[in-house]
């Protein structure tokens, strides 16, 4: 899951495997909890946003802290940078630990010394950058290491971000929508384009069809099945 700033409003994405929603709405909990639903069983890969803790079974995107971790470690300010190269230092460790099979004693060791370390950090008066990235990690700390435990289970949203990626282009090109109707088109639209190549089929010949029977008077046609390629 991810969102972009659009005019007033954002850019959301859920991704799964065959199915990708694009819904444009305030960056809210209610807004979660309306696509969701708190139905929602499965797992939540996203960002550092508070609105998402509602979910239990939640996993954060590695490649977000590694990308602020880098950022730390490039600073002028000698402490900012010691503190974004170790970040960076742990987590792209951490990343072939879980690639390998990880060592959970290893590991465990590691991310103790490391805990302790952000919590010097989380009150670090001359960089907020710094403070936000600390209280980030220890506020999800246990969220972020899942996968230390668990392999299997994905370490970035990266599906989503690519889905996202055009899409946030269109917007700079356009300058956003400007009735409520327009996000909600604009919604339905990248949905299905997404939806279909996600499941190796035509957006444009699928898009055809639902014109011609619309035009009939028919109800919309089903998304296609995905097709193994």
């Amino acid at each position: 899951m991810l969102s972009k700033k659009w005019s007033h409003f954002w850019l959301w994405v859920f991704a799964t495997a065959n199915t990708v929603l694009f819904c444009v709405g305030p960056r809210t909990r209610q807004m979660v909890m309306d696509i969701l639903t708190e139905e929602f069983a499965g797992w939540l890969m996203s960002d550092g946003l508070m609105n998402y803790r509602t979910f239990s079974k939640r996993l954060r995107c590695w490649a977000h802290l590694i990308r602020k971790a880098k950022g730390l470690s490039v600073s002028l300010d000698k402490e900012t940078k010691r503190f974004g190269s170790r970040v960076l230092e742990v987590l792209e460790y951490m990343v072939e630990e879980v690639k390998d099979g990880s060592d959970p004693p290893a590991a465990a060791s590691i991310l103790e010394d490391f805990q302790g370390y952000c919590e010097i950090y989380r009150d670090y008066p001359p960089s907020e950058k710094v403070r936000s990235l600390a209280v980030e990690l220890l506020n999800d700390w246990d969220v972020i290491w899942l996968p230390l435990r668990s392999p299997g289970l994905p370490l970035t949203n990266n599906d989503a971000e690519r889905a996202l990626r055009h899409w946030v282009i269109a917007r700079l090109i356009s300058h956003g929508t400007r009735t409520a109707e327009g996000s909600q088109v604009l919604g339905v639209l990248a949905s299905v384009i997404e939806t279909c190549r996600l499941r190796n089929v035509s957006p444009w010949d699928y898009l055809a069809k639902v014109i011609a029977e619309r035009r009939k008077g028919n109800p919309v046609p089903p998304l296609p099945a995905p097709v193994t390629a």
